[in-house]
C-alpha cells in the first residue's frame, strides 16, 4: 500500500480463530492504511464458540519482541490488548517507559472473551489498575470491564458518566466507555471522557451475534488513527464507523459469536 501511514505496535494475545486479538488488530490497522507490528503475549486455542486453552508466552520474550521492534522500526502509537498475568503487565509497562516514552498508548483491558471465558487472572486486576491504566493515553473498557475495575454498576446510558469518571481517576488521559452491553435501546452509545469534558458517540445497534473481536478491533482502529495524526475524537469517530460497517457486513462464519468483516472498508476512512 503506497500511502501506508502510521506505525502501530500491538501487544496482545493471539486468537487462533482469527476474529479477535492480534489477528483482528493486524487486519484493522492494515484496512485503515497503517502498519501493524506485534508482540504476542499469549496463544489461545479459540474459535467462535469460545476459548479452549491459553498458552503463556514467557515474560522476557514478550519484552524482547517489543524491544527489537521499537529499536528498529519505532512506533507512532502502541495498542495494548490481552495482558493476562501481573508479571506481563509489569514488564510491558516497564519496557514502554524505557523505550517508548511519550508514544501514545491505547489500552483495551481484555478481561472476558465474547463466549464468557476469563482472559485476565484475578491477581492481574490490581496491576492493571495501578500500572497499566496510569500509563495509558486512552483506555477502552466495555461496561462489564468498567464495573469490575471501579466496583460501580451501570444501569443505563445516563449512568455511564460516573463510571467513566471513576476510571479517569485511576490515571489514564482519556476513557472511552463502550455501551454495547446496555440492553433495551436501538442506539449504541460510547462515551469519551477526558479532563476537559465528555463526548457521546452514537451508532445504530445491529442485531447480530457476530460481534467477536469488536473491542480489539475498535481499540486498534483508534490506535491507528492516533498514529496517523488524527485527533482523539476523530480517531474514535472513524474507528466506530469502521467497526459498525465491519459488523454489518460480517461473513457469518462459525456457529457461535462470529467474526467481523475487517476488510470491508479497505481504501476508505483514510486520514
Amino acid at each position: 500500500m503506497a500511502d501506508m501511514k502510521g506505525r502501530v505496535l500491538i501487544v496482545a494475545g493471539s486468537d487462533s480463530g482469527g476474529g479477535a486479538g492480534i489477528q483482528a488488530d493486524i487486519k484493522a490497522v492494515t484496512a485503515l492504511g497503517g502498519f501493524a507490528m506485534t508482540a504476542i503475549t499469549a496463544l489461545t486455542a479459540q474459535n467462535t464458540q469460545g476459548v479452549h486453552g491459553i498458552h503463556d508466552v514467557p515474560v522476557d520474550f514478550v519484552a524482547e519482541q517489543m524491544r527489537v521492534v521499537l529499536d528498529d522500526l519505532g512506533a507512532d502509537c502502541i495498542k495494548i490488548g490481552m495482558l493476562h498475568r501481573p508479571e506481563i503487565i509489569e514488564k510491558v509497562v516497564d519496557v514502554l517507559a524505557d523505550l517508548a516514552p511519550g508514544v501514545p498508548v491505547v489500552a483495551d483491558p481484555v478481561m472476558v472473551a465474547k463466549g464468557g471465558a476469563s482472559l485476565l487472572a484475578d491477581a492481574a486486576q490490581d496491576a492493571l489498575k495501578s500500572r497499566l491504566l496510569p500509563a495509558a493515553t486512552l483506555v477502552t473498557p466495555n461496561i462489564p470491564e468498567a464495573e469490575v475495575l471501579t466496583g460501580l454498576t451501570v444501569g443505563d446510558v445516563s449512568g455511564m458518566q460516573a463510571v467513566a469518571d471513576a476510571l479517569l481517576a485511576l490515571g489514564p488521559d482519556a476513557v472511552l466507555l463502550k455501551g454495547g452491553h446496555l440492553d433495551g435501546t436501538d442506539t449504541l452509545t460510547d462515551l469519551l471522557v477526558t479532563a476537559t469534558g465528555s463526548e457521546a458517540f452514537e451508532t445504530e445497534r445491529l442485531d447480530t451475534p457476530n460481534t467477536h473481536g469488536t473491542g480489539c478491533t475498535l481499540a486498534s482502529a483508534i490506535a491507528c488513527g492516533i498514529a496517523q495524526g488524527l485527533s482523539l475524537g476523530d480517531a474514535v469517530r472513524r474507528g466506530q464507523a469502521y467497526v459498525h460497517e465491519a459488523i454489518r457486513t460480517n461473513p457469518g462464519f462459525g456457529s457461535g459469536h462470529g467474526p467481523l468483516n475487517h476488510a470491508y472498508t479497505v481504501g476508505e476512512f483514510k486520514p
